[in-house]
């Protein structure tokens, strides 16, 4: 999932992020899923007739932005996701994001191989926006699996149309997942488009219940900023077993 990085000297400008996964990176079924915080996407799915949820609380030198967004899988190998956030800007709250997401792969990721996908989306926002079309994206992500799946990597490419300033950008990321213990994992990336400077992003990632319950908590920056491009982020994760008809 994505949602556009938001500066205070370019609110509207940033670079736009694969979820949440957001959804954006997430578990043996639901293990293997590269969970939040990433703002890489990664080639898997939530687990056919299952739904996860994804939530967040992003805070930035200028407020405090929360998220949540949640994903079903129908039918096999499509993932549908809803979601948007809401910022507390100078005491003010207000919706700045509302994503639309569809998420299909080309191959499985499996144990010690790879997988590929492709993930197009939507993302608006109410106050600056007018009909429902408005930030589309499309992104290819891949990964990779070595040692059992004890190290997992991301690799993204992809298209953005930010509609308020007509422009089309080429997106990126490189993501990694190091398992350190059954429910411990050490997450990093960097991330941008080709136009700016990129970020960089890393944290952790704790199982309280594996492949269903997920807490995580990391720290990112622009590359060679100040203080003032930086954020903090604490997320939950949780997934569901296969309940749909």
């Amino acid at each position: 999932m994505r949602f556009i990085r938001r500066r205070p000297s370019e609110r509207f400008k940033a670079a736009l992020l694969p979820l949440c996964a957001s959804l954006s990176g997430l578990l043996a079924s639901s293990a293997a899923y590269a969970a939040r915080p990433f703002f890489t996407d990664d080639a898997r799915i939530v687990d056919e007739k299952a739904c996860q949820i994804e939530s967040g609380i992003q805070r930035e030198n200028d407020g405090t932005e929360y998220r949540a967004l949640a994903g079903c899988n129908f039918i096999g190998n499509l993932e549908l996701t809803l979601g948007g956030a809401r910022s507390n800007h100078d005491g003010r709250m207000r919706t700045t994001d509302v994503v639309v997401q569809g998420k299909t792969l080309f191959k499985s990721l499996e144990t010690n191989g790879w997988g590929a996908g492709l993930t197009v989306g939507n993302s608006l926002n109410p106050q600056i926006h007018h009909g429902a079309i408005s930030n589309l994206y499309a992104t290819v992500p891949v990964s990779f699996s070595f040692r059992n799946d004890d190290l997992i990597v991301h690799a993204n490419l992809g298209w953005l149309r930010e509609k308020e300033l007509g422009q089309h950008r080429m997106s990126w990321g490189l993501a990694s997942e190091l398992k350190l213990g059954e429910r411990f994992w050490l997450i990093g990336e960097t991330f941008g488009q080709n136009r700016g400077r990129p970020f960089y992003h890393g944290g952790f990632r704790y199982a309280l219940v594996p492949g269903h319950v997920e807490v995580d908590a990391a720290y990112g920056k622009r590359f060679g900023s100040s203080t003032e491009e930086q954020w903090f982020v604490i997320g939950l994760r949780l997934v569901s077993p296969a309940f749909l008809p």
